[in-house]
Parts: structure tokens; C-alpha cells; sequence
């Protein structure tokens, strides 16, 4: 039989009824001859409270009771999704993460993948099974424990459950009805699309649209996984959605597929630091051992007059979240105490924005860049820090100006328009 991974989020499996809405969306799969694989979340809000409950119990909780107690939300949705099957006439066996079992690293609310064993479900399905329900999102560590995967686990579970089975395709029920161009509720103009490239994908998802997660990207793209975004509370057929692929699949692509943002951003200048070998390894790497997730550098290059003597100094400005502001600042402050690098000031600024656009198009069609700074400029809209890569160009900007900023470019672009 052809085989077909169903992914369903928090939000679709909710309450009973929606957890029933998705059932009948597995059995119509099954109607039209496939065998399933269902990878289910927690229902909506189960995993924070259970998290809440956690961390009221003990503030320094032990991380193999927190995924313990944590991986229980999606045990219980397994197990009511394949009760509904059930009722419905539909062959379905529920799974925890040890009974397949996925085997994961060790490494408690961040594990990986390590294997994911066949024999067990194929087995059920050789029996007359047509459903496996697969509680998302946890696994099980070489000592015997139960594993979580971390933010967006069951997204990654289905395209692992699809790679390891050599599935159809892997479509992943969520509360929109697919990718678009931009945030449609910064612009009505937002597109919806028909298919985008991995690697387009893979830009958007790291730099904030919040359609998939990034970890479930890179596996997709690395074992050629066809993803399918759609949503749950509308009536579905073959074409609906947006289908995430290779780029070979994709006929003819525009210079720029979508607009990305993220709000949360801060802006941290190292000012007149001397400018030496080693001295960018010196501050990147505290901040890599403090867990910083840098993003853009810019470099400027100067002169100081020092003691009579004229020294080369540079100023280091780069970006990362919001919430690692005062991690960072706290690393570098260190790494100043014990003379690894010496700077004369430290200037944080938190109301920045990341604006950026993608398109794997880029790689054949110049002028995006003049293009996107041309938008921004006719808005009056200041740059403060560029970069680039072959098929991204980010900018960061005052926080005020980000809708604005998202509307003109996709405007500048004509995103709207197929």
C-alpha cells in the first residue's frame, strides 16, 4: 500500500470535537487506499500548562522528569485520535515514542533523532491496520528514558516518520491553509503559494514565519521529503495547500517568493575595539559558549589616536533575539574582565526589527537588493545593517517602521500577482 504521514498541530486537535474533524480527514486517506502514519501534538495549551506544572512543582527540575511529565500531552491525543478511528470503522493503533521506538540522543528537551525502526508498525500494518496514531514531539534516549525534541518536535517526528518510511508524502495540518508571501495579517495582498523550494522555506522559517519549524525543514530537505501545508478546519483536496519541494519541481521562479520579519531583534555595537587577528574570535566566541544566536555582523574600520600613537580600531555591530540581550551583554562584559578583548563601550539597542526577502530566483535575476533599498528609501525608511546570502537579503530596521517596511516590499515586488 502507498503510504501517507498526517502531522496535526496543537490547534487541530484541540478539544474532541476537532480532534474527531481530523479523523475524519485520516479516514478519507484511507478511503483512497493508503496506509497512515498520524503524528499528533498536544492539544492546544496541554504543553504549557503541563510545563507551569513542572516548574511550580521544582524550580530546578530534573530535565528526565520534565520531558517525563511533558511528553504525556501527546500520549493522551494519541490515544483519543485513535479511539475516534476506532468508532469510525477505521483499523488505528496508538504509538508512544518507546513503543516504535524512536530512538533519540540522550540530551532531555532537546533530543534528535537517531533511528526510527520499521519493524513494529510494519508489522501492525501487515495485520489489517490501516492507521498508526504517533505521539509527536518525544523519544527514547540509549538509557531506557522518555525524550522531548524541543519547540516544533512533532512538525520534525512526521518528516522523520516519512523519510524512515519512504512516505508518499508528508502533509502537515496547522491553522492556515498554506504558505504565503508575507504575513497575511500585515497585508491583505498576502499570496498564498501554490509551491516554494526547501531552501526558500527553510530562509523563512529561520527568519520568522512561523508556518513550520526550522529542524523539520532541514530534514526535509535532506531526505527529499515532499511537505504539504494545509489547513485543518477547511475542505481539502490534492491541490490544496502549499507544497514544499525540490526546486527541480518548480517550473519558473520569481526573483523574490516572500517577505519575512521578526520582531523581536536588538541591535549590540561593540564601539572601538582594536582591530587585531583574532579579536573577532575573541568576541564571537563567549557569545557562541553563553548560547547567543548571532545573526547579522558588520564590521567598520577606523583609526584612534592612542598615546601619540595611531592604532587600528573597528567597530563590531551584530544582531540576536530580544530575550539573549542580557546573556550577551554579560558575556562580553566577562570576557572584558579577563582581558580577552578590550573595548571602550557597549551600546545596545532592543526597538529593531529584521525585515527580509527570499526567492531561490535571486541566484538568476539581479537587482534585488537595489531594488528592496529603493522601496525602503522611498518610504524613508533608514538601514541600519545589511546581510546577505545567495537567495536572502536582510535588513535591520527601527521596530516602528516593520509593517510598513513588509507592505512596500511586497508591493516593490509585486508579490500578489502569480
Amino acid at each position: 500500500m502507498p503510504l501517507l504521514v498526517m502531522k496535526f498541530g496543537g490547534t487541530s486537535v484541540a478539544d474532541l470535537d476537532r480532534i474527531a474533524n481530523a479523523a475524519e480527514k485520516v479516514k478519507r486517506e484511507v478511503e483512497r487506499g493508503y496506509d497512515v502514519i498520524v503524528i499528533v501534538s498536544a492539544m492546544s495549551g496541554k504543553t504549557n500548562e503541563l510545563v507551569g506544572w513542572v516548574e511550580t512543582t521544582s524550580h530546578l527540575y530534573d530535565a528526565r522528569e520534565y520531558d517525563a511529565v511533558v511528553a504525556s500531552g501527546e500520549n493522551v491525543t494519541a490515544g483519543l485520535m485513535a479511539l475516534r478511528l476506532q468508532e469510525m470503522g477505521v483499523p488505528a493503533r496508538s504509538w508512544q515514542g518507546w513503543q516504535v521506538p524512536i530512538n533519540t540522543t540522550s540530551a532531555h528537551s532537546s533530543a534528535r533523532f537517531v533511528s526510527i525502526p520499521r519493524e513494529n508498525i510494519d508489522a501492525k500494518f501487515e495485520e489489517g491496520f490501516k492507521v498508526a496514531v504517533v505521539a509527536g514531539f518525544q523519544g527514547l534516549s540509549e538509557e531506557g528514558r522518555i525524550t522531548t525534541l524541543g519547540r516544533g518536535g512533532s512538525d520534525t517526528t512526521a518528516v522523520a516518520f516519512a523519510a524512515a518510511f519512504g512516505a508518499e508524502r508528508c502533509d502537515i495540518y496547522t491553522d492556515v491553509d498554506g504558505v504565503y508571501t508575507t504575513d497575511p495579517r500585515i497585508t491583505s495582498k498576502a499570496r498564498k503559494l501554490d509551491k516554494i523550494a526547501f531552501e526558500e522555506m527553510l530562509e523563512l522559517a529561520s527568519l520568522g514565519a512561523k508556518v513550520l519549524q526550522t529542524r523539520s525543514v532541514e530534514l526535509a530537505m535532506r531526505y527529499k521529503v515532499r511537505l504539504r501545508v494545509l489547513s485543518s478546519f477547511e475542505e481539502t483536496d490534492e491541490n490544496s495547500g502549499t507544497l514544499v519541494c525540490d526546486e527541480e519541481d518548480i517550473m519558473e521562479s520569481k526573483a523574490v517568493s516572500g517577505v519575512a520579519y521578526s520582531r523581536d531583534e536588538a541591535k549590540i555595537t561593540l564601539v572601538t575595539v582594536e582591530d587585531r587577528p583574532g579579536i573577532a574570535a575573541g568576541i564571537f566566541g563567549p557569545l557562541a559558549e553563553a548560547g547567543i544566536n548571532v545573526d547579522m555582523i558588520v564590521q567598520n574600520i577606523s583609526e584612534k589616536n592612542y598615546e601619540g600613537h595611531t592604532m587600528a580600531v573597528t567597530d563590531m555591530t551584530f544582531s540576536c533575539p530580544t530575550n539573549q540581550v542580557a546573556r550577551a551583554r554579560k558575556a562580553l562584559e566577562d570576557a572584558r574582565a579577563a582581558g580577552t578583548i578590550v573595548y571602550d563601550d557597549l551600546v545596545v539597542d532592543t526597538e529593531v526589527a529584521k525585515v527580509s526577502v527570499v526567492g531561490i530566483g535571486m541566484r538568476s535575476q539581479s537587482g534585488v537588493a537595489s531594488r528592496m533599498f529603493a522601496a525602503l528609501a522611498a518610504e524613508n525608511i533608514n538601514i541600519k545593517v545589511i546581510a546577505t546570502s545567495e537567495i536572502k537579503v536582510s535588513v535591520l530596521i527601527d521596530r516602528k517602521y516593520m509593517e510598513l517596511a513588509v507592505q512596500a516590499l511586497h508591493d516593490a515586488f509585486a508579490l500578489e500577482k502569480a
